[in-house]
């Protein structure tokens, strides 16, 4: 049995505005022809298929071709909900294209019952639990195991109802018996999350044990970006594509699994095809615009930061000059000292035009110059003025004040 265990597609994301449906529908070829090349007989895809609850229409018809053409490539496709999607709508019509060999299993109920699959050494039964967050999921929509040792955590945190879920799981593979694989999306402890996920600990802590994945031959976790092995049966695949520059260093792909008479017999990582790379540079803005070193940088998705001790005037655009795909801006002037207080002790007992006037040396390094100083405070009390002759003066009343000002 030859199964390719990938997840968090996260179809219809960009990276920061920048369009990633080509290197999804890229990534998606590959798949396809993973399949066809490696005869694989299923394909395992634990969560996170789309990035929001109410995906965009494109990334809609691009799952639905992607499923469609695994299936034709001859693979059957188990496709179980993540955090990012909405449980009901990923699995509309499961009843139906349960038949044409297309499961989507997204229902708490249906964790206990495997999707069911064959070799010449016999059947697999493959449980798909869905992401299950602890304050929706209620007591009795998880089929009971009939064993309270099941139930890991005494409170009713991820722990629980994934141990609930797992309960299920070992209590319908004790009736069954034969070869195993489980599919889940969340935080295994000794997992390393990314800025790119989600956080998943409102309702409970997050992070669950791999014990409670004890008793099945091979664990196809989702959620984490990173490709990591826990255990050899316990694997994250990651995701296909570097969703934040805190990925920039990942080498993404899928799992091979391959299953003997015995169980777990072999995992091979298959790269994904390489897509635009993500870089992060730092230095004053005429540093990062002449240093040769930077040249291989040019065609990368770029996250920027600028030390010069003045904040350069239109940055960003002389940055695309020479890094055409430059997506993020950062400004951390040398000896600049960081305020952790609050906005609202930062402006405690400061009038508006020492809020302005300290507003205007954040954003460009250096005080108000005399003349714009007199202007800031000619400005507010043109203000003060109109305010007084009518308090409630409408908006527009208070900008025809400051006309003259300006």
């Amino acid at each position: 049995m030859r199964l390719l265990h990938t997840s968090d597609w996260h179809l219809g994301r960009s990276l920061h505005r920048a369009d990633l449906a080509p290197a999804q529908g890229a990534f998606l070829d590959h798949l396809v022809e993973t399949v066809r090349a490696e005869r694989i007989d299923a394909v395992l895809v634990a969560g996170d298929v789309y990035d929001r609850a109410l995906p965009p229409v494109e990334a809609v018809d691009l799952l639905n071709d992607a499923l469609f053409r695994l299936r034709e490539a001859g693979a059957r496709v188990i496709v179980t909900s993540g955090n990012h999607d909405s449980a009901k709508r990923l699995g509309v019509h499961d009843r139906l294209v349960d038949a044409a060999g297309v499961h989507l299993r997204t229902r708490v109920g249906d964790v206990g019952t495997p999707v069911l699959l064959a070799d010449r050494h016999g059947p697999v039964a493959v449980y798909a639990v869905p992401y299950l967050e602890p304050a929706a999921v209620g007591a009795d929509d998880l089929p009971d195991s009939g064993h309270s040792c099941d139930d890991e955590a005494p409170t009713r945190g991820h722990a629980h109802v994934l141990g609930r879920a797992m309960g299920a799981v070992r209590a319908d593979l004790r009736a069954r018996g034969g070869r195993s694989v489980a599919m889940a999306h969340g935080w295994v402890t000794g997992g390393a999350p990314c800025e790119s996920e989600r956080d998943i600990t409102v309702g409970g802590i997050n992070a669950v044990p791999g014990s409670l994945f004890d008793g099945v031959d091979y664990v196809a976790l989702g959620h984490l970006h990173g490709p990591q092995t826990l255990s050899d049966r316990l694997r994250y695949s990651g995701s296909p594509l570097a969703y934040s520059f805190s990925e920039a260093g990942h080498t993404k792909g899928s799992w091979l699994v391959e299953l003997d008479a015995d169980g777990l017999a072999r995992v091979e990582f298959v790269p994904a095809p390489s897509a635009r790379k993500l870089s992060s540079i730092k230095g004053t803005l005429e540093v990062l615009l002449a240093d040769p070193a930077l040249e291989a940088q040019t065609v990368d998705y770029v996250s920027a930061t600028l030390i010069d001790p003045v904040r350069p005037a239109a940055a960003m655009d002389r940055l695309r000059g020479r890094f055409p795909h430059v997506l993020t801006l950062i400004w951390e002037p040398i000896g600049g000292v960081s305020d952790d207080r609050g906005y609202a002790e930062r402006v405690r007992g400061r009038s508006d035009l020492d809020v302005a006037a300290d507003f205007v040396a954040h954003v460009r390094g250096s005080a108000a110059e005399p003349a714009e100083a007199a202007l800031l405070e000619q400005a507010f009390e043109a203000v003060r003025i109109a305010e007084d002759a009518d308090p409630f003066a409408k908006p527009g009343t208070l900008f025809a004040a400051l006309e003259g000002v300006a």
